[in-house]
């Protein structure tokens, strides 16, 4: 099994600004509508696990994104709205639970998103890659991406790439 983390981070560390807000990426530009290898990175991909407040933010968005079975993870919730049956359910777990559920259904490369669900799986030692994009503002304040740990982490830098002439993606694997 392999547990990936994909997102695009503030240059100050943050993944979104105060309130939650993501406007500082829509400002990115993109004249040929890309997605900066996020489909190709989903193809990879059996499952999506994200936090509540990651799940609030894609149900704004209008249109469901994924195709892969996507988990929830809450201790608030107690059922997702009808329009999401079938699409995505709610765990209440711990993360190394969350990948033991999710071996046991068959699911081998777990896709993390979310800032608190990512730091709690970092906690925990259970991120094996992650994929970094690093978009050139600083916000300020607002949800970090990482957080204390007990100990050190430490990562293999895989490649880096320039997007857009102004993004860079940083992909690493945990080094064991």
């Amino acid at each position: 099994m392999a547990v990936f983390v994909y997102i695009g981070k503030s240059l100050d560390g943050f993944i979104a600004g105060k309130d939650g807000d993501l406007q500082w990426l829509n400002d990115i530009p993109n004249p040929e509508n890309s997605d900066f290898g996020f489909s190709a990175f989903m193809e990879r991909i059996d499952a999506v696990v994200m936090g509540r407040r990651s799940f609030e933010t894609v149900q704004s968005f209008g249109s469901w994104i994924y195709t892969k079975p996507v988990f929830v993870v809450s201790t608030t919730l107690d059922r997702l709205p009808p329009e999401y049956d079938g699409r995505a359910q709610i765990l209440n777990l711990k993360p190394a639970r969350i990948i033991k559920e999710l071996g046991d259904k068959g699911l081998r490369n777990i896709y993390i998103d979310g800032g608190v669900l990512i730091q709690s799986f970092l906690a925990g030692d259970l991120i094996d890659e992650m994929i970094i994009t690093t978009v050139p503002v600083l916000l300020g304040d607002g949800v970090p991406l990482f957080a204390k740990l007990r100990r050190q982490l430490k990562f293999t830098h895989i490649r880096t790439e320039i997007l857009a002439g102004c993004l860079v993606k940083t992909h690493y694997t945990r080094k064991r």
